[in-house]
């Protein structure tokens, strides 16, 4: 089954469809994706560590789940289907924001060019990582990640600088 994103214009209306590696080539267009943000009841903040094998920005930490919804499914049930099929459990998730970020990969050249919706939820039991989707994961407290991304940003994923920095200002990392 080839999979396809769902392009969007700058107010996330959508305009068509196109397959997923052609949304990503050429400079990217712009699509509709979502990232999910999973604390503990430490406050803590759960990571993971693209597999190998992904075709862009792989062997980079990131936040738990990173998707696109499919056509004519709405943006929450994907998070719910994609966080349950990359860690292996479900939780309450809350919409927090939106952005629109472009960032090529240096090594793939893919680019993503996304208008992302940010969700947050709460989960304390322990994570069954898909190893196709994830190469390692870890729980780290806020201050010990923004030590990391300081000192080395180029470890994360691009839209997880972004967005981690945007829960920051809202208020909504301990």
């Amino acid at each position: 089954m080839t999979e396809t994103v769902i392009l969007v214009d700058e107010k996330d209306r959508p305009i068509g469809y196109e397959e997923k590696i052609s949304a990503h080539s050429n400079g990217g267009k712009l699509h509709r994706a979502f990232s999910i943000f999973v604390f503990n009841s430490k406050g803590e903040v759960l990571l993971q560590l693209r597999a190998k094998a992904k075709h862009h920005f792989r062997n980079l930490w990131t936040n738990p789940c990173c998707s696109h919804p499919r056509k004519g499914e709405e943006l929450e049930q994907a998070a719910h289907r994609k966080l349950k099929q990359e860690f292996g459990f479900d939780t309450n998730l809350d919409e927090a924001f939106s952005f629109i970020y472009k960032a090529t990969d240096p090594e793939s050249k893919l680019t993503e060019h996304e208008f992302d919706h940010v969700f947050t939820g709460k989960f304390d039991g322990v994570p069954k990582p898909n190893p196709e989707e994830i190469d390692d994961w870890k729980w780290t407290t806020p201050t010990k990640l923004r030590e990391d991304l300081e000192k080395h940003p180029d470890r994360y994923t691009p839209w997880f600088r972004i967005a981690f920095e945007s829960l920051e200002k809202k208020g909504l990392v301990s």
